[in-house]
């Protein structure tokens, strides 16, 4: 009988997450030009508009993170994942004003 031990590693995101580009790069395995080409199709939106001082919050890194499955999955362009995150949002939040 032999044990098998798995590591998992991971990320705690939550409201008070801020991170810089390098960070974001690390976090959802792309390079600073995908990010940048998420800038400039709306994807995302930095809190500062030069690159160098990019800073992201929880919501810019899930965002990257479903655009990224997005593209792999489903061979997304970036405009259409920029449209499917605003839709998806939008029908989470008609969810939860159901819900109230």
């Amino acid at each position: 009988m032999s044990n098998t031990v798995t590591w998992l590693s991971g990320t705690v995101l939550d409201e008070e997450t801020n991170c810089g580009l390098t960070e974001l790069c690390k976090l959802c395995g792309i390079n600073a030009e995908t990010v940048q080409d998420m800038v400039s199709e709306g994807v995302i939106t930095p809190r500062e508009a030069a690159p160098q001082s990019y800073q992201f919050t929880y919501i810019e890194i899930r965002r990257v993170q479903t655009a990224v499955r997005l593209q792999r999955d489903l061979r997304i362009n970036l405009p259409g994942c920029a449209l499917a995150l605003d839709l998806l949002e939008e029908l989470d939040e008609l969810r939860g004003r159901r819900k109230r």
